[in-house]
């Protein structure tokens, strides 16, 4: 048993002040927080620093070099990259590839899956509108037929689907997913308002990186942001990076959606990485100053942001108050999945913790009571 004490707890949605935690073995058992905190005898004192739930990062495809679709071994890079910076709960993301190779990744990532070591798989394609394919081979785009998606669904641990929803058999898709328990994430999309709307009405339940690789808002024609940003508790990704988004942009989703704008990287290899030569999925990518581009055409592709930048950029450059960036950093993404035991300070839940500075720099990290920085 382990109890750590610093001057500001933040527990995923509040901040208690003062407070403790108390841990044994891989669980918070205790949470102290007002004049309780007083009569703990703390066996680790973090003194002015802020004590908080570990991040969790929801859309993440690499880091340190290495991508999830290149084996367990590269996977395991991923997550120990992200997790130094305090990403304690990733999801592996996979981006277009033919029905073979991503089974193929799928089956290989199930493992790490089993043993906790990663929230599941995210298809990023290959449903995707042609459009706005962003950073994905537009030979291997393909309407989303239900067989298909079941086929790689059924493959292993797949927990949330990004799909053009406008695309032949879009919304029957987002049925079966959501009739499954899978996320059905609109996104690289040409949808219009309606069709948005159609498919929030049939169960889809989040939306890939706001803004980026999807119809833009027209004052005649809305399209699927505003549809969006309309519907109460509906999260939506955004990519706090400078480069996917502009810092005001950045403010006004937080504005506008608040407690339900999550954060997340869309990170490739390069995160945590030199700048350098790299691959996304089968296309070659070059990243030079920290930004990832398509060497075909300069398109944007992924970004090299760790979970503890985002958050410092919504905060300090965007001008987003601190809690709620670390909310949509860690509670609010947990929340997306139907995770209650991370992204939070709380009894029971999983002692994943992250101890930052004033200013938000990452300090020690501890997942499943174990530190790990």
């Amino acid at each position: 048993m382990t109890i750590y004490r610093a001057d500001t707890l933040f527990d995923g949605n509040q901040v208690l002040g003062p407070g403790a935690v108390r841990v044994e073995n891989d669980r918070i058992v205790e949470v102290f927080s007002g004049p309780a905190v007083a009569q703990v005898r703390a066996d680790v004192d973090f003194g002015s620093a802020i004590l908080a739930p570990g991040f969790v990062d929801i859309h993440s495809h690499g880091g340190g070099g290495e991508a999830f679709t290149n084996g367990v071994a590269a996977a395991r890079t991923v997550i120990a990259t992200h997790l130094y910076e305090g990403t304690t709960s990733i999801m592996a993301s996979l981006v277009t590839d033919t029905l073979d190779h991503l089974e193929s990744q799928i089956r290989e990532l199930t493992p790490l899956y089993d043993a906790g070591e990663i929230l599941g798989v995210h298809l990023e394609g290959p449903w995707m509108a042609e459009e706005y394919k962003g950073a994905h081979d537009p030979q291997l785009l393909r309407d989303p037929a239900l067989d298909e998606v079941q086929r790689l669904c059924q493959a292993g641990p797949v927990k949330m689907v990004t799909l053009a929803i406008e695309r032949r058999g879009g919304l029957e898709a987002v049925r079966w997913l959501v009739s499954q328990g899978i996320i059905a994430a609109p996104g690289h999309m040409n949808a219009d308002y309606d069709v948005m709307k159609a498919a929030l009405a049939s169960g889809a339940q989040n939306v890939t990186h706001l803004f980026n690789a999807m119809r833009p808002i027209h004052h005649r024609q809305p399209g699927p942001i505003v549809a969006a940003l309309e519907t109460p508790g509906l999260p939506v990704e955004l990519i706090a990076d400078g480069v996917h988004s502009h810092a005001a942009t950045v403010q006004f989703v937080f504005a506008a959606k608040g407690r339900d704008t999550v954060l997340v990287t869309d990170a490739m290899a390069a995160a945590g990485a030199p700048d350098g030569d790299y691959l996304l999925g089968p296309l070659e990518v070059e990243v030079r100053d920290a930004v990832a581009r398509l060497k075909s055409n300069g398109s944007i592709a992924g970004s090299t942001l760790t979970m503890s930048r985002a958050v410092r950029f919504a905060t300090y450059t965007a001008g987003v108050d601190i809690w709620l960036a670390l909310h949509a950093a860690t509670a609010r993404p947990a929340a997306v999945l139907g995770r209650t035991d991370i992204g939070i300070v709380a009894p029971g839940a999983y002692a994943d913790l992250v101890v930052e500075s004033s200013s938000l720099q990452v300090q020690q990290v501890f997942r499943r009571g174990q530190q790990v920085r």
